[in-house]
């Protein structure tokens, strides 16, 4: 964990100095608030996402989860565009038997390579490979396993509006033989609307299905998010609040869930 810290703070350094070198694009509000309704949109980003999932396990108790999720991207040439998005889950387990004292750690680790082509706005895709990396053994935590697959991500972009979906499907290759194999699907659809210059509503599922579980298949949240751009310190920044439920969930997962959100952004220059 201490080496996940001291990567995360590289990177924030990292992100401080290049922010000093330049100023970033003469963006305004509203070009920057769209431009994060898009998984794949040139920014640097950090997003520190806060979860709060509710009525988890036989006890019914909160489960607490923290995604750290970096979007850098990279000018490959005229044309393209690579997007490499990461996202690492830090759990808060709930106890899930009376003499149980629950686990914190670092779940399952997944990166994902996006190649774009260049565009100005309107229909936008990308593609590339996803790579899941364990970080725990756990088995309330973490897979166990090493896992790879395809991911896809397309949206359209029109007026106020933002419609899109991000899409994965990974396979384990590798990692601790006792566990059982992964083979699980995530589907993100998503729908936005800027509703002023720096205020945007969005709805979306983050929708997974594990293919190898003879029962309790999907889990299948809906959301409802409003963000608010604004500034953290000397970088802008998104901050979002909102809610969600669960009407498809195993017998053991969450029922409905509360999430705070803050975005540290850095433009990139043309």
């Amino acid at each position: 964990m201490r080496r996940t810290w001291i990567a995360l703070a590289i990177c924030l350094m990292a992100a401080g100095r290049v922010r000093a070198q330049g100023k970033p694009p003469d963006e305004d509000s509203e070009a920057l608030a769209k431009k994060l309704s898009n998984p794949i949109s040139d920014l640097v980003s950090v997003p520190f996402q806060f979860n709060w999932e509710q009525k988890v396990g036989p006890l019914e108790l909160s489960q607490f989860v923290l995604n750290v999720q970096p979007v850098i991207p990279f000018t490959l040439n005229t044309d393209w565009n690579l997007i490499l998005r990461v996202i690492v889950p830090f759990v808060g387990q709930p106890p899930f038997f009376p003499a149980d004292l629950g686990e914190f750690g670092i779940g399952d680790m997944t990166t994902s390579f996006f190649f774009s082509p260049r565009s100005k706005g309107g229909f936008t895709v990308g593609f590339g490979p996803a790579v899941v990396t364990t970080q725990s053994y756990e088995p309330t935590i973490g897979s166990g396993k090493y896992s790879i697959g395809p991911t896809g991500v397309a949206l359209n972009q029109s007026g106020k509006w933002t419609i899109g979906v991000l899409w994965n499907q990974v396979w384990s290759f590798a990692g601790d033989s006792r566990r059982r194999s992964v083979n699980q699907m995530f589907l993100q659809p998503f729908l936005a609307y800027q509703a002023s210059k720096t205020i945007t509503v969005t709805v979306q599922s983050e929708t997974t299905a594990d293919w190898n579980a003879t029962t309790d298949n999907w889990t299948v949240p809906i959301n409802f998010l409003i963000s608010k751009l604004s500034s953290f310190g000397v970088f802008p920044a998104s901050y979002q609040f909102g809610a969600g439920a669960y009407p498809v969930h195993p017998s053991l997962g969450p029922q409905w869930k509360i999430r705070a959100n803050i975005v540290i952004l850095l433009p990139r220059k043309k």
